[in-house]
């Protein structure tokens, strides 16, 4: 289910409170200057960096900002980023995939860490806690856009895994080699899709009651506080 997979997905229902709001546009801003330092500076010849623009919209990111992000790929100073998955357990044997965008990997590995084994978790080997997920691209658009037929027959014909409606939106599921494609061919019906991303969904999700849920909530909280965590996927439904 979206929102249990993807904390942002959470954190979005829940609403933001303005305070995070720097923390979010620093992270958004990271992932846009490194998308536009590795492609074209032209969002429409650069499906990363297109993605990562609609995802500063979908956080209300002032223009200005997006602008000085992508100017800032073209300093031959700046930091070289890496894209780094880390895998482990937090609290309650909960499987975690925490996505990363850093310059110091040993940095970013010891912060990981260090939070979960304080919460009873550990930081795992690279397949510890992969082979729990797919790797999925998903979409998201407003039922209001776009016709249930219009949404399915595109979602078969461009080689969609699944295509369902529920709560106001289609969501789409592609394969993640498919999802630039299909993103794409949704863009020229819809304009733009409410919400786009490749998630890491779990094949099964343990259910926290609402004590469990609190403390893992604290746990995702403090491992997006990281500067380096861009996205937490985790195979827990929690309880509101």
């Amino acid at each position: 289910m979206a929102g249990h997979s993807h904390w942002a997905g959470i954190k979005h229902k829940k609403g933001r409170a303005d305070k995070e709001k720097s923390k979010i546009f620093s992270k958004l801003s990271r992932e846009i200057t490194v998308a536009a330092k590795l492609g074209d500076k032209d969002p429409y010849m650069n499906p990363r960096l297109r993605t990562a623009i609609q995802a500063a919209k979908q956080a209300n990111m002032p223009k200005d900002n997006i602008s000085r992000a992508i100017s800032k790929s073209e300093l031959s100073g700046d930091k070289n980023y890496e894209n780094l998955r880390y895998e482990g357990f937090g609290p309650f044997n909960i499987a975690l995939i925490i996505e990363t965008l850093t310059d110091n990997k040993n940095r970013s590995a010891s912060s990981i860490r260090t939070i979960l084994q304080k919460n009873g978790g550990s930081l795992g080997e690279s397949g510890s806690t992969k082979h729990m997920f797919n790797n999925y691209g998903i979409i998201h658009i407003e039922k209001n856009k776009i016709s249930d037929e219009d949404a399915f027959d595109i979602a078969i014909n461009f080689g969609a895994k699944d295509c369902m409606s529920t709560n106001g939106f289609h969501e789409i599921i592609t394969k993640k080699q498919d999802f630039y494609k299909i993103k794409s061919e949704f863009e020229k019906k819809v304009k733009f899709c409410d919400y786009t991303a490749i998630e890491w969904r779990a094949h099964n999700y343990l259910k926290l009651n609402k004590e469990q849920s609190k403390k893992m909530i604290d746990v995702l909280n403090a491992l997006e506080a990281l500067d380096d965590v861009q996205n937490i996927f985790m195979n827990a439904k929690l309880e509101d």
